[in-house]
Order: C-alpha cells, then sequence, then structure tokens
C-alpha cells in the first residue's frame, strides 16, 4: 500500500515536468525534424552547397573555441584569487560577478554599445587621449568586440565551475612543491593544474556550448555583419529570406554542435573520475 502511494506520489510530483519537457522541448525538436527532413533531405543538400553556411560554421567555431578559452585564463584567475578572500567577502563578490548572468543578451549588447560604441564612454575618453573614436568606437562591432562580449557572461561561468575545485584544493601540496625546488609557476602546472582539470574541461565545455549557440548578443551587436551559424539561421527566416527547411537543418547541425561539446566534457569528467 505504502509503495502504491509512493509510486503514485512519484508520478504526481514528475507529471508537471514531464509536460513540461513534453510542450517546450520534445514537440520543438519534432518540429524542427520534420522541418528539416520535410523535402528528402534537401534541405541539407542546400546548406551544404551554401558558403555562407560553411563561413558561418568557420566562425562559430572559432568564435566558440577563442571566447571560451580567453574566459577561461580570465575565470581561472578570479577563481583563484577569490579562494583566498574570507568567506564573507567572497560570498559578497561571487554575488557580484554572477549578476551579468541575471541579464538578456541585448541587454548586455545595449551596455558595450554604451560603453565601448562609436559614442560610448570610454570611446570618448579615449577621443580626448587622441585616438581616433571612429577605430575605437568599431571595435565592438567587430569579431573581436563580439567575443569581449560574450566574455561578459562566460567568465562568471567559468568561475562558479572552477571555484570550489580550487577551494577545496589542499595549498599544503604547492608548499611541499616550493620547497622541493619548484617555482611557483611550476608547482601550480605540475601538482594544482592537473587536479582542477576536469573543472577546467566542464567549464570549457559549457561556455563553449553557450558560445556557440549565443544569438540576441551577436544580433544586437553585429547585425549579420560577422557570420556565425546563429545569425546564418536568423537570415533564413527573416524579412530578406523564408527558407524553413534550411533554417531548421541549420539548427538541427547548431543543436548537435552544442552536444558533442556537452559530451566531450562529460565524457572526459566520467574518464577522470574513473581513474582510467
Amino acid at each position: 500500500m505504502n509503495s502504491r502511494v509512493s509510486n503514485r506520489m512519484l508520478a504526481a510530483f514528475a507529471t508537471p515536468g514531464a509536460a513540461l519537457i513534453g510542450l517546450f522541448f520534445l514537440l520543438p525538436v519534432g518540429a524542427v525534424l520534420s522541418g528539416a527532413f520535410a523535402e528528402d533531405g534537401g534541405a541539407f543538400a542546400r546548406l551544404a552547397a551554401d558558403p555562407v553556411f560553411w563561413n558561418g560554421l568557420r566562425g562559430t567555431l572559432i568564435l566558440g573555441t577563442a571566447a571560451p578559452l580567453f574566459s577561461l585564463v580570465v575565470g581561472v584567475g578570479v577563481a583563484l584569487a577569490l579562494a583566498r578572500f574570507k568567506p564573507g567577502l567572497r560570498t559578497a563578490t561571487l554575488i557580484a560577478i554572477s549578476l551579468p548572468l541575471t541579464f538578456s543578451g541585448l541587454i548586455v549588447a545595449y551596455g558595450f554599445i554604451l560603453l565601448l560604441g562609436r559614442a560610448g564612454f570610454v570611446t570618448l575618453l579615449l577621443a580626448k587621449a587622441g585616438f581616433d573614436p571612429s577605430v575605437v568606437g568599431a571595435f565592438i562591432y567587430s569579431p573581436l568586440g563580439l567575443g569581449l562580449a560574450y566574455s561578459y557572461y562566460l567568465i562568471p561561468r567559468v568561475v562558479l565551475i572552477v571555484l570550489p575545485a580550487i577551494g577545496n584544493f589542499d595549498r599544503a601540496q604547492l608548499s611541499a612543491a616550493r620547497s622541493l625546488g619548484a617555482g611557483r609557476f611550476g608547482a601550480f602546472i605540475d601538482v594544482m593544474l592537473p587536479q582542477i582539470m576536469p573543472s577546467l574541461v566542464a567549464a570549457f565545455c559549457l561556455t563553449a556550448a553557450v558560445a556557440i549557440g549565443a544569438y540576441g548578443t551577436a544580433l544586437a551587436l553585429v547585425g549579420t555583419q560577422v557570420n556565425i551559424l546563429p545569425l546564418v539561421l536568423y537570415s533564413k527566416i527573416s524579412e530578406t529570406g523564408s527558407d524553413f527547411p534550411a533554417a531548421a537543418a541549420a539548427s538541427l547541425v547548431l543543436v548537435a554542435i552544442c552536444v558533442a561539446v556537452i559530451a566531450v566534457g562529460e565524457a572526459f569528467g566520467s574518464r577522470r573520475r574513473s581513474g582510467r
């Protein structure tokens, strides 16, 4: 009796979640799949013959690698510093660092335009120092500027993932390595880095998946001037195009890349946990 009641309660608790997954994940994915294969694979053939798609794929992979790598380096440095803070100060700093995660991509883009745009605050300050405002103001609309905007909300993700591993690391191991003649950098590379590597890989894979699929910030900052896959997809369903099967096929490619990146991170973490 108790078992039946327990199973019914579990089913009741699981029903809302299952409904949400069905309505907002399985149903949309099914619609995209049916749209992509509506022409017996013709949409994929058009994508394969479209140079804009390949340029967008290359741009996505470059941006989805460079921005997470930069964010990883900065985020690890921030996490190393936070690990030395007192608990109260560390908590307050983490709250401040996590604020970018609450902003939408459009708000992030608008903030960078106000800061580094052609009439932005920093641009005008640098203009007074003798810099050309047209050159400085154009930076944020370039691929490098887009990578910088991405890093604004990728770095907090890195910090939140890496900080627990760094905080739980026994720093006595570093002291022992330095007492045996290793330098600070050598001790970090040989002793600490291998132990926090699973967290670093997880952080990179997560931020890479976010950067590869990001849409709002890119659209607001660069429009279609930078060729990346999410904007290629947008161009196929916007006012300038209405190739919905090709857009569905491109979205499946985008999802496949993100899933592959996350799978690599999970596989690496599983192998490290199993000791292989």
